[in-house]
């Protein structure tokens, strides 16, 4: 294809830079931003997006979760559609760019055919998920699976970790039918792309500004673990007779810690996080023996059977820890999983044959967390990611992206959206 237009460039950089902006003006206070899933901050965030959305004249629509499709109608309506898009909900005291930068790259892909007269052969659909971030509810991809049939019933009962209401009630809230939800038939799978900030410091290390993800980990967690153990005086307890709850926490910390290094020098992939830890309750004290202490565990890995292992190490290790010290009983609760996804490989050459067009030769890579491409492709879609080069860490205030590498990225897909068809209207 011939160069994109200076019109076309200046409507990637301007859209990118003023949605992004737009969106990260709702929030619940700082630091950083917080827009909770299905809550009033996120229904406006795509309220935005909708009128961006209209401002290009493309129609919209929402499903019964709420999810937002915006179509820019292709030449051949036979064509497989193209979706790209991501979620504007937060992490508590997220970042700037997670879920944010990859709805404003679809926008901005919008925008650049728009101001080169251009129409793709295939429809663009930009896609805008309800509750991807599964802090809110211990549910993955709430909005992506429930646009896609793939929500249980059972999962419309999951309770929002700040306000102890069901999915079901805070959808229906925000204007949405679980029940319709729960009776919607799937749509024929399609493609679906996701921009979305690399979560970890691997392009920024290298100094390359963008990537295609070729797979997803999955994950296995328990979201509100307990150890328990006895309460007892801080100065007149022997070490002998003690059953501390924070100590026994230490050992299973210690304990995965070698189980992990263990399974990577087998050549096994997997990460193993202790996330919230919880020894600050009113019965604990300066000087009490602490008798229970709340955790969370996250695992994830490309590999179920990896993950399988690993809790089976898991519970090994609580039973020895439980046998070393009899008063000491933990227990796990319930736990949520997420299934590792391999993406397109014939998106995957997608993007590189048009990111090739501009000369760049982009990495492929791994995903370490999930994201909506996963529930895509685990639906049957041809599914891929781009990721853009980040620094300072991701799901936290200090999340840094130059929006010129993310326009980079869109122009790479831009020149593959045009090289299969594309054409001036």
């Amino acid at each position: 294809m011939s160069a994109m237009s200076p019109g076309a460039i200046e409507a990637i950089r301007a859209t990118l830079e003023r949605v992004i902006t737009r969106v990260n003006t709702l929030s619940a206070g700082g630091p950083g931003w917080t827009r909770p899933s299905y809550s009033d901050l996120e229904s406006a965030a795509h309220a935005m997006v909708e009128e961006e959305a209209l401002a290009l004249g493309m129609t919209v629509r929402r499903d019964a979760a709420g999810n937002l499709f915006a179509r820019l109608k292709g030449r051949d309506p036979n064509a497989v559609p193209l979706h790209v898009g991501s979620h504007l909900d937060t992490v508590a005291e997220g970042g700037a760019y997670d879920g944010q930068a990859g709805v404003a790259g679809a926008l901005a892909l919008a925008a650049a055919l728009r101001a080169d007269g251009r129409t793709p052969q295939a429809d663009l659909v930009i896609v805008v998920t309800r509750a991807e971030e599964s802090v809110w509810f211990p549910v993955s991809y709430i909005g992506s699976r429930a646009a896609l049939g793939r929500l249980s019933r059972e999962e419309f009962e999951a309770r929002r970790v700040d306000t102890g209401r069901s999915l079901a009630d805070h959808m229906r809230e925000q204007g949405y039918d679980p029940h319709a939800v729960m009776a919607a038939v799937a749509p024929d799978p399609a493609r679906f792309l996701e921009f979305h900030i690399e979560q970890g410091p691997i392009l920024h290390s290298a100094g390359e500004p963008f990537a295609v993800v070729t797979a997803v980990r999955g994950g296995l967690r328990y979201r509100a673990a307990r150890v328990d153990g006895q309460w007892a005086h801080s100065g007149a307890a022997p070490r002998a007779g003690r059953a501390d709850a924070v100590v026994a926490f230490s050992k299973l910390v210690l304990a995965m810690d070698r189980v992990w290094d263990g399974l990577l020098t087998e050549g096994a992939d997997l990460t193993v996080t202790f996330g919230r830890v919880d020894a600050a309750g009113p019965a604990h004290a300066m000087a009490k023996v602490a008798g229970t202490l709340g955790f969370c565990l996250d695992m994830r890995s490309s590999d179920a059977a990896t993950l399988d292992k690993a809790d089976g190490l898991l519970r090994l290790e609580i039973e020895r820890i439980e046998a070393e010290t009899p008063a000491i009983r933990f227990d796990l609760g319930r736990q949520s999983r997420s299934q590792p996804a391999e993406l397109s490989q014939q998106m995957v050459d997608f993007v590189v044959q048009g990111a090739g067009l501009m000369g760049c030769r982009p990495r492929r890579m791994l995903s370490g967390g999930g994201h909506d491409a996963a529930a895509f492709a685990a639906a049957g879609w041809q599914s891929v990611m781009v990721f853009i080069r980040n620094w300072n860490g991701s799901h936290c205030p200090e999340e840094g992206m130059d929006i010129g590498d993310l326009a980079v990225a869109v122009e790479a897909v831009y020149r593959a959206i045009c090289a299969e068809g594309g054409r001036p209207t």
